[in-house]
């Protein structure tokens, strides 16, 4: 196969102001050959994004500095240096010869266009000339990627569709200029195992189809079992190494990408606690390969019996109604059922796990458990207190016991709150401790708690990674010393390596504080490494429950079946 593209010792260096210049890429080669797919896997901050940007020239100048290396780009029988060719001719390349996937669809997309005005603005201008050949070629290009309703998708605006349908529609655009190569970022990250694996299936067959070469960019090694030929592992912006797949997964080489096999929880066994990073990067390393790390974490597949102790939560027939339609005077037509009829028991010290797909009620019912969000229910209680009944004084009152970990932490964080303040924000309103001293000592025991150092405490949430600002709001959780703690999609958008560590600490700190979780996700390997119980929702509504083992090695329903089927496998 011809070779495509070629990196050819790319360093490329961050600069701000006087600050020292940080290197985002060092030394980087690899290939790319015609008809190929090649994932790049790697933590955040490994280089995978920039050095895939480069390609296509959309980092930002003068911050980013191409400190050495070229891009070849092979176009017919010409080589073009992607990194020296001017403005206008970078403009025939970009959406034409090299196109895009992006990571976030929602913020890649215009929320006041329609989806058919942002994917006819993507194809060529010969080809949309006349506005119904271009509107022609906008619903072939929808059906493309298999999204049957295009009349509609074509009129929709981005906030009307589900994030696999926006994510559908982002390879449509990129897919309108014929791109020879594709560039997908991260295309998968905070999407359904279902949904994840119906766009992995899809961009597997166009690549198939229309003949493309295919980078596509992840943090999951599970993700690529199934589609890439060859991976490229990096580290701390190095190439750490490169090979096929069945190579890669076989016999790595590089103590890094064997953590990256390990830390994934694995569907065929019951780990104690995950493995992470460190244990293979240490001097010496802590496990010499992923079958060895599990083979001394390895536990007993539980066995579950209900707890003979009040329950600590107890909800019967729990309804959260929202107003679908409305006639012309107001009144409600119909609802929209997010939790229709939930009924189920949390025992003190116990980690529930519900999970569904995007839509399912999954967060709703979060929000509904803790009176954040307004329902209905035949029984709805906390430690013996009827939520339903409580005045708002004496819900306030109970707030502390129950607390809760949303799924993004950067949004969950106010950006000009420090965040030893931001911990002890919560504590000072609910009167915990007397004197701003003794609150300052605690949030410093909290933050070396979950893994933080006292030090950081006068420091802001962008001077933190992704993972570090979710161990923040873990902090911020515990500061009131709850017995119930909502992790909803806490660990999501975080990368594999980082997820091990932040539920490790989740599982200390149930330990700790004997604490009891309602864990929700759509990712169920997730869940059976920290779930005691499992709730499975469909439709607002509850389809199947038992024990974690009983749930994964004997599915009843099909639904059920369908969730397990799509874990990656890797």
């Amino acid at each position: 196969m011809a070779i495509l593209l070629a990196y050819k010792g790319l360093t490329i260096d961050f600069k701000q102001g006087d600050m020292p210049a940080v290197r985002a890429v060092d030394q980087l080669s690899f290939q790319l050959r015609s008809g190929e797919l090649l994932g790049i896997v790697g933590e955040s901050g490994s280089g995978k994004s920039v050095s895939c940007l480069a390609a296509l020239r959309l980092l930002a100048r003068p911050a980013a500095q191409y400190v050495a290396g070229q891009i070849i780009y092979r176009k017919g029988e010409e080589e073009l240096d992607l990194l020296q060719l001017k403005d206008a001719e970078m403009r025939k390349i970009r959406g034409q010869e090299i196109a895009m996937i992006f990571q976030e669809p929602m913020s890649s997309l215009n929320p006041v266009l329609s989806c058919g005005e942002q994917l006819i603005e993507a194809i060529p201008k010969e080809e949309k000339k006349e506005a119904k050949a271009a509107k022609a070629r906008a619903l072939a290009l929808l059906e493309k990627v298999r999204l049957d309703d295009s009349e509609r998708i074509f009129s929709a605006y981005p906030h009307q569709l589900s994030g696999g349908q926006k994510q559908r529609l982002m390879i449509a655009m990129a897919l309108a200029g014929r791109p020879k190569i594709l560039i997908a970022d991260e295309p998968t990250t905070a999407l359904d195992v279902s949904v994840q694996k119906s766009i992995l299936a899809l961009i597997k067959q166009l690549q198939k189809e229309l003949d493309m070469a295919v980078i596509f960019v992840t943090h999951d090694l599970a993700v690529l079992a199934e589609i890439a030929d060859r991976v490229l592992v990096m580290y701390q912006a190095k190439r750490m190494e490169e090979g096929p797949i069945s190579e890669i997964y076989e016999s790595p080489k590089s103590p890094y990408t064997r953590s990256l096999l390990a830390c994934h929880p694995p569907l065929d066994s019951w780990l104690s606690r995950l493995p992470t990073v460190a244990d293979f990067m240490g001097e010496p390393p802590k496990y010499s390969s992923a079958k060895a790390a599990r083979k001394a974490l390895a536990k007993p597949a539980p066995t579950y019996e209900v707890p003979k102790v009040q329950p600590l939560l107890e909800v019967e027939n729990l309804r959260t109604y929202f107003p679908k339609q409305r006639t012309f005077f107001g009144r409600t037509k119909s609802y929209l059922k997010a939790v229709d009829g939930v009924s189920f028991a949390l025992y003190p010290g116990e980690v529930l796990g519900l999970v569904g797909e995007s839509g399912s009620g999954k967060t709703t019912l979060g929000r509904s458990l803790l009176r954040l969000q307004d329902c209905q229910a035949d029984k709805l209680c906390f430690d013996g207190q009827d939520l339903r009944t409580l005045s708002p004084k004496k819900l306030r009152q109970l707030r502390p016991q129950m607390q809760i970990i949303f799924q993004d932490p950067l949004a969950a964080l106010n950006p000009r709150q420090k965040i030893g303040a931001a911990i002890e924000e919560p504590m000072r309103m609910h009167g915990i401790l007397s004197s701003k001293r003794e609150r300052r000592k605690r949030v410093e025991e909290l933050l070396e708690q979950v893994g933080l150092s006292a030090d950081q405490y006068n420091r802001y949430p962008h001077e933190f990674s992704g993972g570090q600002r979710q161990r923040i709001c873990i902090a911020r959780a515990l500061a009131l010393q709850p017995r119930l703690i909502v992790c909803d999609e806490s660990v999501s958008a975080l990368d594999v390596s980082v997820q091990a560590q932040v539920l490790n600490l989740l599982l200390d700190l149930k330990e700790q504080y004997q604490l009891s979780y309602i864990f929700i996700s759509h990712d169920l390997s997730v869940v059976k490494f920290m779930a005691d119980r499992l709730l499975v929702m469909q439709n607002g509504k509850i389809v199947e429950s038992g024990s974690s083992r009983q749930i994964y090695e004997n599915p009843q329903e099909a639904y059920t079946q369908e969730l397990i089927a799509a874990i990656p496998k890797g």
